[in-house]
């Protein structure tokens, strides 16, 4: 096993985990098995409890494991599946030598953060690093490891003292450490600064490990000499000193890393097989595809967000994502406006009217519209003001998790006339609970008591997401929720004319709400997060059916091409299918290696931003 620690310096947020994402796409490329390791020095036992405000999404993987949205990253990157053991936090690790001390594992000994806590670190990294992450079941040959946070953070010591013991452990050739930092490049001078970097190698080696590759953030590209002056000071070669600059997108990155020698480094210093002279043609030649088709999209879609934690972008971090896949894929560049779902409310028209004015301004001229996941009272009838919009006005609409529940109460509110229909969440006392909690829920617990994890959805008759999904009778997708629709009621709402297409293997819990294609353009909700399993080449069906849906191009994409994919026995497509489906659904993109890049795929926009005032339209 090779191990690769990816460590930072200077400022959080500097973007390892899209480094360690990349180099792992790169390993990936040249016929390893990778698997990644994010580590969290924070005492909670998991993400689960966090708010989004904190440190953005709470990600969902297959085994119901809450963790850091950067596992995300990996799981995008690499395509592969991961596990809750695959996040490492304080907690896990003093949690795990607390219950071993309890059971006398270190009878007649003083339990101490060195060896103990360091030993249980190392020992969870190597084993967690033997568990296969990819469909063929093969044990990973490289694991990359992310310690989050900053070299020097006192949260942070006991993984920094574990891995220089770690090194050790391993044999040189099996263990480097990759360093990334901050060049500041003040607008002042625009000279490039490299004491940030020098102070934080310094720290790094003062805790007893060296970079051998240090990785360079800066706004723009940095001169030689720059790296020549790194290199002297933080006691690197020259070459091993690599500029990641800011990009047009995060596809860029992988390529730039392997433009300025990742891959020989990588084979000389762990001794793999993967450093020839030249390169394939064809090498990585999906990211270069994806990368050059980003840069080069020049129509528009118009796509709002309605929801809770818009001050913060990394509240959605999977959501855009997936509607940036989705958006690429039918050959669009996004334009994602959030919408704080408490500005589209009556109480912000008297309070502050020309924030309520720009807020459905903003909505009025989307698009398209999602109404991701959410908990709690604030914003709900916001939410589900949007909902009614996008229903009476036949506006593309995504409902996901808490969306979902919205659009039930809409519909019972609105068109069967239950006025004061509610969730339980926010009315107990409602006399239509259409939305209840579940019986497995315990209000005493928090921390991992929802429904969390891959969980498998039966198609119930023909429906626009069986289409997309390909025709398949049941699919498995992620969940994370504490709610779900009242079975009590679901005879009635069918009747009035909204239809649950989807359910668990009991029948009791609704998954996929729709209004027929006949009635409304694209009406759809889900109680799962498909958005956790998009990939860039195979982009989430209900995300797909919504910006299909808002370019006018869903209809002929149900009756095309979806005739014209291949399906494989199981009754999944593979990526090659996929990327089949993507060459011949998408056309007039130019790929010519003189075509200038356009603006970045991702447009944020607040409504703050909008310059002319709207009235809100009758609902």
């Amino acid at each position: 096993m090779k191990y690769i620690l990816v460590t930072g310096g200077v400022i959080s947020g500097i973007g390892k985990g899209v480094i360690a994402s990349s180099i792992g796409t790169i390993l990936k490329h040249c016929g390893l098995h990778v698997t990644s390791i994010k580590i969290d020095p924070y005492i909670n036992i998991d993400a689960g409890t966090f708010s989004p405000f904190e440190h953005g999404e709470v990600f969902v993987l297959d085994d119901g494991g809450e963790v850091d949205l950067d596992l995300g990253n990996y799981e995008r990157f690499l395509d592969v599946t991961l596990h809750r053991a695959n996040n490492i936090t304080t907690g896990k690790i003093y949690q795990q030598v607390i219950e071993c001390e309890r059971r006398g594992d270190y009878l007649g000994k003083t339990v101490q953060v060195v060896p103990h806590i360091t030993d249980a670190i190392q020992e969870w990294v190597m084993n967690v690093g033997k568990v296969p992450v990819t469909e063929d079941g093969k044990e990973p040959e490289v694991c990359i490891i992310e310690l989050g946070g900053t070299i020097g953070d006192i949260e942070g010591m006991p993984f920094v003292e574990a891995f220089r013991q770690f090194q050790f452990r391993v044999p040189h050739e099996s263990f480097c450490c990759v360093h990334v930092s901050l060049v500041p490049q003040p607008k002042s001078t625009g000279e490039s600064k490299t004491k940030p970097t020098q102070a934080s190698v310094k720290e790094l080696r003062g805790s007893g490990l060296s970079p051998d590759l240090i990785v360079c953030r800066s706004e723009m590209p940095i001169i030689d000499e720059v790296k020549q002056k790194i290199s002297n000071f933080c006691h690197v070669k020259p070459d091993r000193v690599i500029c990641i600059h800011d990009c047009t997108s995060t596809y860029r990155v992988p390529l730039m890393l392997e433009e300025q020698g990742l891959i020989q480094f990588i084979g000389e210093r762990l001794q793999l097989n993967i450093a020839i002279p030249t390169r394939p043609k064809k090498f990585m030649w999906k990211w270069r595809d994806l990368a050059d088709r980003h840069d080069n999209v020049r129509k528009v879609v118009e796509i709002a967000l309605v929801g809770k934690y818009t001050q913060l972008e990394d509240a959605y971090a999977s959501v855009t994502k997936a509607l940036q896949h989705s958006a690429l894929f039918v050959n669009r560049r996004l334009n994602l406006s959030y919408i704080e779902a408490t500005s589209l409310e009556e109480a912000t028209k008297i309070e502050n009217p020309v924030k309520y004015h720009q807020a459905w301004q903003i909505l009025c001229r989307s698009e398209g519209v999602i109404v991701p996941g959410g908990f709690g009272k604030r914003g709900m009838e916001g939410k589900i003001a949007a909902v009614t919009w996008c229903r009476t006005t036949r506006k593309p609409f995504l409902g996901v998790c808490l969306g979902l529940q919205a659009a039930v109460i809409e519909f019972t509110r609105n068109v069967m006339n239950w006025k004061e229909a509610n969730t339980t969440e926010i009315d107990p006392d409602t006399p239509y609970p259409v939305v209840v909690d579940m019986p497995e829920h315990n209000p005493g617990q928090m921390g991992g008591t929802m429904r969390l994890g891959k969980r498998t959805t039966i198609f119930h008759g023909d429906s626009i997401l069986k289409k997309l999904y390909g025709n398949v009778g049941a699919i498995d997708e992620r969940h994370r929720h504490r709610y779900e629709v009242n079975p009590d009621f679901v005879d009635k709402i069918e009747k009035a004319g909204l239809h649950f297409v989807g359910r668990d293997e009991t029948e009791t819990r609704m998954e996929i709400m729709e209004l027929p294609l006949s009635t409304h353009p694209y009406f759809v909700a889900t109680q799962y997060h498909p958005e956790y399993i998009s990939r860039p080449l195979k982009p989430s069906p209900p995300y797909l059916g919504l910006l299909l849906a808002a370019v006018g191009k869903l209809q002929p994409y149900l009756t095309n091409a979806m005739s014209s994919s291949t399906t494989s026995e199981d009754g999944e497509n593979s990526d090659e299918d996929m990327v089949g489906m993507l060459r011949r659904n998408i056309s007039n993109i130019s790929l010519s290696a003189g075509s200038a890049p356009s603006t970045p795929h991702l447009t944020v926009k607040s409504p703050t931003q909008s310059q002319n005032d709207a009235q809100a339209p009758m609902l």
